[in-house]
């Protein structure tokens, strides 16, 4: 059961069972409970000896058809037979949905490939309930449980932190938030939320969302906007081949995450990854993949931009259904939904490729300094002087021509010390 300590509520209910679960209801609509009891001389029905039908009749309405032996002039009369008038309890006849959506009466075939199912989402509230009554007629009927993994969500809090219910009459229906914020922001804070976690009702989280979905369009046309296609035989220049080597690590974190049921967990590691390629790394190559520093090197950049491209938009799909369709549409013939997860092996980076958070460093600290003098981030550096230790030297060394380019710096020097200094001085206005 994910999370793992849900467990314990459902074996708090079955421990703490000391008694028979009602099965029916006094309600109109519903399964008709198929019994009948006969009606003595006196007109009293006797509901100690229930009249049951074979099996192989069922389903039956018994206040539409008569027990075996009675005709229907019979019905309520003495001597006769009355229908059973309740229905079924909700858990009673939903209890049985992995059978019904499987097939189970209908389509045998189809139901020995799907059952027991993969996995049941569903509330905390309902585990002693739904989750249950589901596990007991499975446990009996086909001696396993209906499905592998029962994941259990939170509650959604209003902005009190209090639970949302029609009760409480704090609720927010989603229609206006999807044509306020799109569909994709709405699936987007949802999917912010840990299983087993509450989380809180948040117009905010929607708002980041949409940026996101914005945004990954916006990086989608302006990668495809360079010529070329994916090849994996390009000889890669260091910093892109670094950049491959974190998208190998965020495949595999995403895809761990993903299968321990923790989408939030691959959504965040997802998301941090997408915002540093579109801040740091874009920003970085660019001027190369135009062609600034020939052929070779717009191929390198050009082909890890695409590389990078179409691993993030699958990894994105399930957070952003919509966006990421539109933008793989762009280049692709069949959906992204369709396209395989992608794998760390479809990048031709490995583990040794170095990191790139120095020249990270560098971008950020050139940018605060064009923030702080309130310049455009266009405006050109005179000089930038960085030091650090050796290896941290040795990594910008490498990215020492994109930083040139992309910050446009005039004279760039570089030292070794035992801390990290950067040193900006921006050049002069007209």
């Amino acid at each position: 059961m994910v999370p793992h300590h849900m467990r314990h509520r459902y074996e708090n209910w079955v421990e703490g069972l000391n008694g028979d679960w009602l099965i029916s209801r006094q309600r109109f609509f519903g399964v008709p409970i198929p019994l009948w009891y006969s009606v003595d001389e006196h007109g009293e029905a006797d509901y100690d000896q229930p009249i049951a039908p074979d099996a192989g009749v069922l389903p039956i309405d018994p206040s539409a058809e008569a027990p075996p032996g009675y005709v229907e002039e019979q019905r309520g009369q003495p001597g006769g037979f009355v229908g059973d008038a309740d229905i079924m309890d909700t858990w009673a006849t939903s209890s049985l949905t992995p059978q019904i959506a499987g097939g189970w009466a209908d389509e045998p075939e189809l139901f020995a490939r799907l059952f027991p199912m993969d996995v049941r989402p569903q509330g905390p509230e309902i585990i002693r309930t739904w989750l249950f009554s589901t596990v007991v007629r499975s446990h009996f009927e086909h001696g396993s449980l209906p499905w592998t993994n029962a994941m259990i969500n939170g509650w959604i809090l209003d902005p009190d932190r209090k639970k949302m219910s029609k009760s409480k009459g704090n609720t927010v229906t989603p229609m206006g938030l999807f044509e306020q914020y799109g569909t994709d922001a709405v699936r987007y804070w949802s999917l912010a939320a840990r299983p087993g976690v509450d989380t809180a009702f948040s117009e905010d989280q929607m708002k980041v969302g949409r940026r996101l979905a914005t945004k990954l369009l916006n990086v989608s046309k302006f990668v495809l906007g360079f010529e070329g296609s994916v090849d994996t035989d390009t000889e890669f220049d260091p910093i892109d081949h670094a950049m491959l080597g974190q998208l190998d690590g965020v495949i595999v974190e995403a895809t761990r995450a993903f299968e321990g049921f923790d989408y939030a967990r691959a959504l965040e590691r997802t998301e941090e990854f997408f915002w540093w390629f579109c801040d740091d790394y874009v920003e970085l190559v660019k001027g190369r993949a135009y062609g600034s520093r020939g052929a070779e090197g717009a191929a390198s950049a050009g082909t890890a931009l695409r590389i990078a491209l179409d691993a993030i938009q699958r990894l994105l799909a399930p957070v952003l259904p919509f966006a990421t369709e539109e933008a793989w549409s762009w280049w692709h013939e069949t959906s992204v939904h369709a396209a395989t997860w992608p794998e760390a092996s479809d990048t031709p980076a490995d583990s040794d490729a170095l990191s790139l958070d120095p020249a990270s460093d560098v971008l950020a600290s050139v940018r605060r300094a064009k923030t702080e003098a309130k310049v455009s981030q266009r405006a050109a550096v005179a000089t930038l002087d960085v030091r650090g230790p050796a290896a941290w030297i040795a990594t910008i060394e490498q990215a020492k021509a994109d930083l040139v380019e992309a910050l446009t710096v005039g004279d760039f020097t570089l030292g070794e010390s035992d801390d990290v200094s950067i040193s900006v001085e921006l050049a002069p206005t007209t």
